[in-house]
């Protein structure tokens, strides 16, 4: 399975809708995603790919860690994924 669609199972899970409705452009707050849910889904997939998000749900800007869309989540994932490798 790839990446995105770990993420986008994670991500549909968490919303509670259907892995179809959620596409690589869509946000989170496009999916009903709120704080909590994104918190939740951060600790999913960093158990799901073995990984430590650097994200501060305080003040996301200071985060290197994009949340603005599914496709910027997977990038992210990705990039951590490299840096530990």
């Amino acid at each position: 399975m790839s990446t995105q669609d770990q993420v986008i199972a994670i991500i549909a899970e968490q919303a509670v809708l259907d892995p179809s409705d959620v596409k690589p452009d869509s946000t989170l707050e496009e999916l009903g995603i709120d704080s909590l849910g994104l918190v939740e889904s951060l600790f999913a997939i960093e158990e799901a790919f073995d990984i430590s998000v650097p994200f501060n749900a305080n003040n996301p800007a200071e985060s290197d860690f994009d949340i603005s869309t599914v496709a910027s989540i997977v990038q992210g994932i990705d990039r951590l994924k490299a840096e530990q490798g």
